[in-house]
C-alpha cells in the first residue's frame, strides 16, 4: 500500500462515498490519514445499559425509540418517556414534568444520556437524563468497549469532520483498515530527528497512530502538537525562503538624513508621535541595508500610517538613481508605487499626497480602472488634472513621475517604471517577491516593500502569516484624537441612540449607518437570518428617524463612478447620513463624520467591527460607535462588550483570538492554515520555535530541494495555496 494510492484501490468505496470524500478533499490514502479528528469523545465514564444498577449516575450512548408522552396514574403529572438501546440491552427513560422532550427528539436518533438510574429490579429506568444529540455513535455498538472493560485507558474515540454520505465512524474504521494493511510501512518523516527530539515531538508514524486511535489523552495531545508544529513549520520555511530570496536580490541604497526628513515633517500641522518617529527611523535604516526591506506597518485606524508612508516616499522620491550620481547625468529621481485595495482609497491617497507634496516640484500620478490623473496641472499648479493613460505611462516609464498611486492596475504589463525603488501596499498583505519583480519589470533590482494594515493582528498570527516581514507597530494616536465611545445597543434600546445621533447632526456633524446586506432577499427565498439591508434601511430611516436630513446610499454593487459621487457628496457635507455596507470598512476618511451605527453587529467579526468604527476617529470631535444587535445570546453580549472595553485594536485582536479562534478572526482560507494550525497559533512558544527552526534550516541548507526534498515538496504546496488569488 502506497500513501499516494487512491483510497478506492484498497477500500470499498461506493458512489455516495466517492462524492462525500471529494467534498472532504480525500482522494488518496495520504489525504485520509491527514484528515485529522476534530475532537475526541471520552467514554471512560460510559456504562453498558445491561450492567446498570439502581442509584448509580450513568452515562449511556445509544439509539432512542418509543418516544411518547403520558400522564402519571395518580398525580396526573405529564411524563415524557422512551427507550435507549446500546447493543447490549435497552433501558427505559423518563422525564417528569417535561412532556415537550418527546417532541424535541425523534425515534432513531443517536444520543449521549447522563442521568440517575431509578426504579426497582427488573424495572430500572433513567430519570430525567440530560440529552446530547449525536450525528452518530462514537463507536459501533457491537465494538469491544463493553467486552474489554479492564482496558480503562482505551476510552478515547476520534470524532471527524463529516459530510452527507460519510460518517465519522466510517472514517475511523477506514483509517484502522489502512493501518492494518501497512499504510505506514514506507512512511518517511520529513521533519529532522534533531528538531523532533528538541521539542519532544513524536515521529510521524507514531503521531498518526496516536492522533487516530489514542490509548490516552496525552497521546492525542502529543500527536496534535506535532502536526500543529509541522504545519506552522512548513509555512515558516516558505516565509524564510521568501526572505532569503529578497536578501539575495540587489536593491537600491537610499541615503537620507534626519535633517532631510525634518524638512518634510516640520510642515505637518501636527507633531509626529514617538511610534511614527521610530517607524520612519527603522524604514530609513532599511533603505541603506544591503538587501531590500520587507516590513509590515501595523497600526490602529487614525494612528498615522499615511504620514509615515508619505515621509518615507519623500525620502525616496528626492533621491537620485545610482547612475545619475555616478555619471552626473540627469536621470530623474527614484520612484515610488503606492497600491490601494479600492479606487475610493487610491483617490483618497492621491489627494492626501497632494497635500503632503504640493510645496515640492514632485509629480504625482494616479492610475485606476476609471482613468488617470496627474498633479500638478500645467494650467493650475495647485490642482490635479485628468490625463490619458498613454501619456501617464510614458512619463512613468521615463522616470518623470516619481510617485504613482493606484489599485492592482499598477501590476499590469503596460505599467513600466524607470527606477522603482519603493513599493507601499495598503491592506494587501499577499504581496510576495514575484509580484515585486513584476512591478520592477526589467530592473534587476528589487524594490523595498512597506505593507500597511489597520487590521489588528495578534502577535502569533503575525509571526506565522507574515514570517517574511519585519513588523513595526504604531501603538500611539496623534495628539488631539479623542478615544471613541462605544455602546452596545440591544433589542428595544434604539430610541436613545437615534436621539443622540440627531443631536450630533444638529451640531453639524455627520453619521454612518452600516448594514450587513445590500438588498432585502427575495420573499420566496427568505432565510431565517434577520439582517437589515442598506436600501430598505435608508428608506426606513428617511421616513421614521432622519426626515429632515439628507441620506445617501453606498454599496459594492455600485459602479466606481457612482461610489465616487456619493463619497464626494458625503465629504462635502451634501449628505448627512451615509447608509452603507462594510465597503466603507477600509480607509474612507471624512473627519466630520463622528457617529457610526452598525446594524447586526453580531454578524461581523471583532476585527471588522473595530475597522468599521475607525471611520469616525478621523477628526478632533468626540466620536461615537453604536453596535446594534437583536441577539440575546450571552456569547454575543460578551464579544460586543469586549468591543466597548478594549483600549485598542491589538488588545481586541488578542481577545478575539482567545474568544472566537483565529480562523474567524483572520480566515483560514487567507492564511493557508487548517483548523489545527489555527488553534496552534494561540501558542506563542510553538510559533516562535517553528519560526526559529525554519530560519535555521534555510540558513544551513540553501538548497532545500537537495537536502530536504520532502520538506521542499510540502512547502511548495503551501506556497501555491498562499499565492492563489
Amino acid at each position: 500500500m502506497n500513501l499516494n494510492d487512491s483510497l478506492s484501490d484498497h477500500v470499498r468505496v461506493d458512489a455516495a462515498h466517492k462524492k462525500a470524500l471529494k467534498r472532504l478533499n480525500i482522494e488518496s490514502i495520504n489525504d485520509l490519514l491527514y484528515h485529522l479528528p476534530a475532537r475526541y469523545e471520552d467514554i471512560s465514564d460510559v456504562q453498558s445499559v445491561g450492567g446498570l444498577e439502581k442509584g448509580q449516575e450513568a452515562v449511556v450512548y445509544g439509539q432512542l425509540s418509543g418516544l411518547k408522552t403520558r400522564k402519571a396514574w395518580k398525580s396526573k403529572k405529564p411524563i415524557a418517556e422512551g427507550k435507549v438501546e446500546d447493543g447490549s440491552a435497552s433501558i427505559k427513560i423518563m422525564w417528569f414534568n417535561q412532556p415537550y422532550i418527546a417532541k424535541m427528539y425523534s425515534d432513531g436518533m443517536y444520543v449521549k444520556l447522563a442521568g440517575k438510574v431509578a426504579g426497582s429490579e427488573g424495572k430500572l429506568y433513567l430519570s430525567n437524563p440530560e440529552v446530547e444529540p449525536l450525528d452518530s455513535l462514537p463507536i459501533d455498538r457491537h465494538d469491544s468497549i463493553f467486552k474489554d472493560t479492564e482496558q480503562a485507558d482505551d476510552t478515547l474515540y476520534p470524532v471527524y469532520r463529516e459530510t452527507k454520505g460519510i460518517t465519522s465512524k466510517w472514517l475511523y474504521h477506514t483509517v484502522l483498515k489502512c493501518f492494518e494493511r501497512g499504510a505506514l510501512d514506507s512512511l518517511i518523516d520529513p521533519i529532522p530527528v534533531s528538531i523532533l527530539q528538541k521539542y519532544n515531538l513524536p515521529e510521524l508514524k507514531t503521531a498518526l497512530v496516536w492522533v487516530h486511535s489514542p490509548k490516552k489523552a496525552k497521546d492525542a495531545e502529543a500527536a496534535r502538537k506535532r502536526f500543529a508544529f509541522e504545519e506552522v513549520f512548513y509555512i515558516q520555511v516558505q516565509k524564510a525562503l521568501e526572505r532569503a530570496a529578497v536578501s539575495a536580490a540587489s536593491t537600491y541604497h537610499i541615503q537620507t538624513s534626519p535633517e532631510h526628513i525634518a524638512e518634510f515633517t516640520d510642515r505637518f500641522p501636527f507633531p509626529l508621535t514617538d511610534s511614527q518617529d521610530t517607524a520612519i527611523e527603522a524604514i530609513a535604516k532599511n533603505f541603506i541595508d544591503n538587501h531590500a526591506m520587507s516590513r509590515l506597518l501595523e497600526g490602529d485606524v487614525g494612528s498615522g500610517k499615511t504620514a509615515v508612508a508619505a515621509t518615507t516616499a519623500y525620502a525616496v522620491a528626492t533621491s537620485r538613481p545610482p547612475e545619475g550620481l555616478d555619471k552626473k547625468i540627469e536621470y530623474g529621481n527614484l520612484q515610488v508605487a503606492y497600491m490601494a485595495p479600492t479606487e475610493i482609497l487610491a483617490k483618497q491617497h492621491f489627494e492626501s499626497f497632494i497635500e503632503y507634496f504640493k510645496h515640492l516640484p514632485i509629480q504625482i500620478g494616479l492610475i485606476t480602472g476609471s482613468g488617470c490623473m496627474k498633479f500638478p496641472s500645467k494650467s493650475d499648479p495647485n490642482k490635479p488634472t485628468k490625463i490619458s493613460k498613454a501619456q501617464l505611462l510614458k512619463w512613468v516609464k521615463n522616470g518623470e513621475v516619481p510617485i504613482l498611486i493606484g489599485t492592482h492596475s499598477l501590476i499590469y504589463k503596460s505599467v513600466e517604471f524607470k527606477h522603482l525603488a519603493y513599493v507601499i501596499i495598503d491592506e494587501q498583505h499577499r504581496f510576495g517577491t514575484n509580484q515585486r519583480k513584476k512591478l520592477a519589470k526589467k530592473d534587476e533590482r528589487l524594490p523595498h516593500l512597506l505593507s500597511m494594515t489597520a487590521t489588528p493582528i495578534p502577535r502569533t498570527l503575525a509571526l506565522t502569516i507574515y514570517g517574511d516581514l519585519d513588523i513595526t507597530l504604531l501603538d500611539q494616536m496623534p495628539a488631539g484624537r479623542k478615544p471613541i465611545k462605544t455602546e452596545v445597543v440591544g433589542p428595544g434600546q434604539t430610541k436613545a441612540m437615534y436621539d443622540h445621533v440627531l443631536s450630533e447632526l444638529e451640531a453639524g456633524r455627520q453619521a454612518y449607518v452600516i448594514c450587513p446586506r445590500i438588498e432585502e432577499p427575495d420573499p420566496d427565498k427568505q432565510t431565517a437570518l434577520n439582517m437589515k439591508s442598506v436600501i430598505a434601511e435608508a428608506k426606513r430611516l428617511k421616513k421614521d428617524v432622519f426626515q429632515d436630513w439628507e441620506i445617501g446610499v453606498l454599496h459594492g454593487k455600485m459602479t466606481p463612478a457612482e461610489k465616487d459621487a456619493v463619497m464626494q457628496d458625503f465629504n462635502n457635507h451634501k449628505i448627512d447620513v451615509l447608509c452603507a455596507t462594510s465597503v466603507v470598512e477600509v480607509g474612507v476618511n471624512v473627519p466630520n463624520a463622528t457617529n457610526i451605527i452598525i446594524e447586526g453587529a453580531e454578524r461581523f467579526g471583532l476585527a471588522q467591527l473595530h475597522q468599521l468604527r475607525g471611520r469616525v476617529v478621523r477628526g478632533t470631535h468626540q466620536p461615537y460607535c453604536f453596535a446594534v444587535t437583536e441577539s440575546k445570546s450571552e456569547k454575543t453580549k460578551d464579544r460586543l462588550k469586549a468591543l466597548a472595553t478594549a483600549k485598542n485594536g491589538f488588545e481586541l485582536a488578542e481577545h478575539d483570538l482567545q474568544f472566537r479562534g483565529s480562523g474567524e478572526l483572520y480566515g483560514g482560507k487567507q492564511s493557508g492554515l487548517t483548523d489545527l494550525g489555527m488553534e496552534a497559533i494561540r501558542n506563542l512558544k510553538l510559533v516562535e520555535a517553528a519560526r526559529n527552526e525554519a530560519r535555521h534550516l534555510v540558513e544551513q541548507s540553501p538548497d532545500l530541494a537537495k537536502d530536504f526534498p520532502l520538506i521542499k515538496e510540502r512547502v511548495n504546496k503551501i506556497g501555491e495555496a498562499l499565492h492563489m488569488e
